[in-house]
């Protein structure tokens, strides 16, 4: 309690005028980490164990990364070994960033027409059509394959030791208690993730020994493909490539195919061989002297940048940390960007006509900033016109000019959770059923709105940096056959009428546009920072205010992953139905209330949390000692080793 009332009274004097660290006087509730070799973030202790495993064998940044990737997917931290990996890596010897996409695609057959045919508005949120291919696999050997220095058999070797039983924490066990209902429509789902079918709790207890032998197998197939290829004398990089092979097109991907197709989804042996990991050159933004990068378009990323090119012609440290002007300034940036995400984002591939030249430029950051309401929050945000910033016509007029905030009613579609919600109508004049409706729609609208992601930032002293943001096939997955594998749920991220977005249409083949956004970030040329986190589109709301606590109000990192912040819901969600609440805030219990009454007087629908800090994980690279420090928020149970 006294805590609190400091942290208020900090608040008020930096409202009042001068800029006070709004943690300045208070500990951090997790200590900050200082490291000097290496360091290892991510979202659970034994996963950043194998990461300081990985570091200890002789391994670098990536090796580590990955060792780190394959803990939590076995470990289920809101995803699986068939989810989706997207990553940015410095390259100490190219000295430039990297991006790595390796997000799943639509298999043949998911079709627009396909899921309209079926009822759905929108790809449903669970089952196996909600599954796009798997991608962490690719991913994680792709980045081992290129830029690590250790063996598969090394990096894995964690990861199959936890396949093959870890003492499993409460927060998997509990999710999987509560999803049961879900898991045992599928029945590889429930003989792994229900070991005690039929008692009261069919889910396993916290602490104990979880055992997934059939993933187990998978992973030592993977190290037996790349042994037997070592042995016939190839080549490091090619006997990793050679595991690839073995999961996208040998024995693996047949049972995958297999168990997909016997639970109802639409998966090819050519879906699987057809889909490639990109290597890429992502987007970037200058903002005040510090670089900021994102990967390209086919995930939410480049908001961030727009938002930071509005905010650049704001006076924020002027404004003072989270006082009410600050907080509505932050709020409209961060509405318009996303706008322009849910109009303009998608694909690249199939989308050669994308606008983020305009997008992401300073002159359309300096219009958009100028469109602010000053007085009150725009509960009508559309999205702007970058066209003429890069010397074209909108080919979308029409499109833009209808587009609204809130997604036009089309009846109940299908959806994986339909069963939680009680439409309104079937209770209406019973004013305590409406209400627990209400709570109930809203309920599953924010579990949605936060779905399920990872963290992972690693580096060393020879200058690999890296970011991941992993996720897809958490609680409740479909398990793909015997392969151990949980499928992505990620398909969800689709729109089926391209008057909900023109460029995330499903199509076969295609990516969807994803909320998943690792960051790095570079100073004078060099690491500055390296940040991500979990909880779908509040991903880069959060990653924004961290960057600004950092770069404008001086914190620390952790002092900064800590820090209060706020979450706007008036985008359109990236799962479920789609929703938005327009003018809707999330906020830190500490708020001031003079603070909350100038918010309310804007417009604004308040609620309130005690933590709204992520959880985000960090690393920042101390210029003057030649440092790193580690960070990670005290809203999960991320966690990390540095040495």
């Amino acid at each position: 309690m006294r805590r609190r009332s400091l942290l208020a009274l900090l608040l008020t004097l930096a409202a009042l005028g001068g800029f006070v660290s709004p943690l300045a006087a208070q500990k951090t509730q997790k200590p900050p980490l200082h490291a000097r070799h290496w360091m290892a973030v991510t979202g659970k202790p034994l996963a950043a164990e194998a990461g300081a495993m990985t570091f200890a064998k002789g391994g670098n940044a990536i090796d580590a990364a990955c060792a780190m990737l394959a803990a939590v997917t076995t470990m289920w931290d809101v995803l699986s070994w068939g989810g989706e990996t997207q990553a940015l890596i410095y390259h100490p010897g190219l000295k430039k960033v990297i991006g790595i996409n390796a997000l799943g695609v639509a298999p043949t057959g998911a079709t627009a027409a396909y899921y309209r045919s079926k009822g759905y508005r929108y790809p449903p949120e669970f089952g196996p059509l909600a599954a796009v291919t798997p991608g962490t696999p690719g991913g994680l050997l792709t980045m081992l394959a290129e830029y690590g220095k250790l063996s598969l058999k090394e990096v894995l070797a964690p990861a199959i030791q936890m396949a093959d039983g870890y003492a499993i924490e409460a927060q998997t066990a509990n999710l999987i208690e509560t999803n049961k209902r879900e898991i045992k429509k599928w029945k590889y789902s429930t003989a792994v993730y229900l070991p005690h079918l039929g008692e009261k709790r069919e889910a396993p207890e916290a602490g104990e020994v979880f055992v997934q032998k059939d993933l187990a197998a998978t992973l030592r197939k993977l190290v037996d493909a790349e042994q037997n290829a070592l042995k016939a004398g190839k080549s490091r990089k090619d006997a990793i490539y050679a595991a690839y092979d073995r999961f996208y097109k040998g024995d693996i991907a047949q049972e995958l195919v297999r168990g997909v197709q016997e639970e109802g989804g639409l998966f090819t042996m050519q879906d699987l061989a057809n889909w490639k990991v990109k290597i890429e050159e992502p987007l970037s933004t200058n903002y005040r002297g510090v670089d900021v990068y994102k990967l390209q378009q086919w995930q939410q990323g480049p908001a961030l940048l727009q938002a930071l090119n509005i905010l650049e012609n704001a006076d924020l440290k002027g404004m003072g940390y989270n006082s009410a002007k600050y907080l509505h300034t932050v709020y409209q940036a961060m509405s318009m960007s996303f706008a322009d995400r849910d109009f303009y984002y998608g694909d690249p591939a199939f989308a050669k006509d994308q606008p983020m030249k305009g997008l992401l430029s300073k002159e359309y950051g300096k219009a958009r900033y100028a469109q602010i309401d000053w007085m009150k929050n725009d509960a009508n945000v559309k999205p702007g016109d970058p066209y003429p910033f890069e010397g074209r016509t909108n080919p979308m007029k029409a499109q833009l000019d209808a587009w609204t905030v809130l997604p036009a009613p089309q009846g109940m579609p299908k959806s994986g959770q339909q069963d939680r919600v009680v439409p309104l109508e079937m209770v209406e004049g019973r004013g305590e059923m409406v209400e627990r409706s209400r709570q109930m729609t809203d309920s599953a609208f924010k579990e949605a709105f936060y779905a399920g992601t990872t963290s992972i930032q690693a580096a060393d002293e020879e200058g690999w940096v890296i970011s991941v943001t992993p996720s897809g096939g958490w609680p409740p997955a479909v398990i793909a056959g015997h392969t151990g594998v949980g499928l992505s749920q990620r398909a969800q991220s689709f729109v089926t009428d391209a008057a909900d977005g023109p460029f995330n249409v499903i199509e076969p083949g295609k990516r969807p546009r994803v909320t998943l956004t690792p960051t790095l970030a570079l100073k004078q040329g060099a690491p500055y920072l390296a940040f991500s986190v979990q909880g779908g589109d509040s991903q880069d709301q959060n990653l924004l205010q961290f960057l600004l606590n950092v770069t404008e109000f001086n914190m620390t990192p952790q002092e900064a992953v800590e820090a209060p912040n706020i979450n706007t819901f008036q985008m359109r969600s990236s799962f479920g139905q789609h929703e938005s609440r327009p003018g809707r805030m999330l906020a830190a219990e500490s708020l001031p209330f003079y603070v909350r009454n100038d918010l309310k007087r804007m417009g604004y629908t308040l609620e309130f949390e005690e933590r709204t800090s992520g959880p985000i994980t960090a690393i920042l690279f101390d210029f003057k000692h030649k440092t790193m420090w580690g960070a990670a928020s005290n809203h999960g149970e991320d966690t990390g080793i540095g040495w």
